[in-house]
């Protein structure tokens, strides 16, 4: 493909600075429009396995944000109502065993990361400009101007402005209800930082794992919950709404609930979309992370998607001599991949909230890693 090509993002979270950055490295001009007023990211821990830790590779900072995290080396899995463990994971191979590190970081410290590469790589980011609508290979930002590309990237998230052009069925609530704090580990949880990990139960979960230099802890409370289904990630939180939920749990799940409810604490419904047919429009508009595939957070592998989508993508098009052509092999290369991962994350909810937690892990797990999703690498998968 001749160059240069301009590229516009819609969105500047992990997948569309990933995208940005890697777009920005095979030689295109890349234009990424954010809607907030500065560049940061809400919300506040993200696991990155080492498949999507071979992506932040491919743009040149894996190490980074290793750094930025910590890299854990044993997780478990508890029992809600005795805290005994059911299934324990070694993390300490993760690096020979998958050619990458798994990493546990602030979601703010990745993408003050993911920031720093756009911006080394060339890419043009503005903030203070959302997107409205689209037509053509033309975006209109709320102040009425418009701005034109080659290639239109939606990367702006589950209530994707881009996506409306493909179906406009909003995103559904998928039943479940998250509750999120940050921790300062002190001697009182200490035990739970040097061994983090999930405690599942019926119809509910809590999961916790390190950041910040192990000084910090990032919780999140699950349960399936009828009726609330606000979509958002500040919504405050009664603290007396966590532990009547939890108010039968295990001795871990007590220290956990008591530690969060000393925190701000914040709720949010847990949306998604189905799996499109197609990500791409007239050749020049296309779809990644959660504008393609928004999917629950029951395997971790959300922010990973949205990671791999951005490398393949640049790839793909750096492979091409038309646009259209790098979306075919973009779509062909990602589409299968991201689609089973949406429904594998569901069916793990089911797994790991479900009516029988004695039994959980005996007749073999079924999680992100026993499915293979590690090895995949986004840097060699053919495009």
């Amino acid at each position: 493909m001749a160059r240069p090509e301009t590229i516009v993002i819609v969105g500047g979270g992990i997948a569309g600075m990933t995208a940005a950055a890697a777009l920005a490295g095979q030689g295109f001009q890349v234009t990424l429009l954010e809607s907030a007023r500065e560049f940061g990211e809400i919300g506040a821990g993200v696991t990155l396995s080492p498949n999507a830790m071979k992506g932040l590779d491919f743009i040149g900072v894996c190490e980074k944000a290793a750094s930025a995290g910590v890299e854990p080396s044993r997780q478990r899995i508890q029992h809600w109502q005795d805290g005994r463990t059911l299934v324990a994971k070694d993390r300490s191979d993760q690096r020979d065993k998958y050619g990458a590190p798994y990493v546990t970081i602030h979601r703010a410290d990745l993408h003050d990361v993911l920031v720093g590469a756009a911006h080394d790589a060339g890419v043009d980011l503005r903030t203070k400009s959302g997107v409205v609508s689209s037509e053509g290979s033309t975006v209109t930002l709320v102040d009425g101007s418009t701005v034109t590309g080659d290639l239109i990237v939606g990367a702006d998230g589950v209530k994707s402005v881009i996506r409306e052009r493909f179906e406009t069925t909003p995103p559904h609530f998928t039943g479940h209800v998250a509750w999120r704090c940050l921790v300062p580990v002190t001697p009182e949880i200490q035990d739970l930082s040097d061994f983090p990990g999930l405690i599942i139960g019926p119809g509910a979960m809590i999961t916790r794992y390190n950041i910040r230099d192990s000084q910090a802890m990032n919780f999140v409370f699950f349960a399936r919950q009828d009726g609330w289904n606000e979509e958002g990630w500040t919504t405050p939180v009664d603290p007396d709404e966590v532990r009547s939920i939890y108010a039968d749990w295990c001795d871990d799940a007590q220290k956990m609930v008591a530690a969060a409810c000393e925190q701000p604490m914040y709720k949010w419904a847990i949306n998604a979309r189905t799996a499109l047919p197609n990500w791409i429009i007239d050749n020049n508009v296309t779809l990644i992370g959660d504008a393609a595939h928004a999917m629950t957070p029951f395997l971790g592998h959300g922010a990973a998607c949205g990671i791999e989508d951005g490398v393949v993508l640049a790839r793909a098009l750096g492979a091409s001599k038309t646009i259209a052509e790098g979306l075919r092999r973009y779509q062909s290369a990602r589409h299968e991949r991201a689609t089973f991962i949406q429904a594998e994350s569901n069916a793990n909810a089911d797994r790991m909230q479900g009516q029988n937690t004695d039994f959980f892990g005996l007749e073999g797990m079924k999680d992100e890693e026993s499915l293979g999703l590690f090895t995949y690498d986004c840097r060699t998968v053919p495009v």
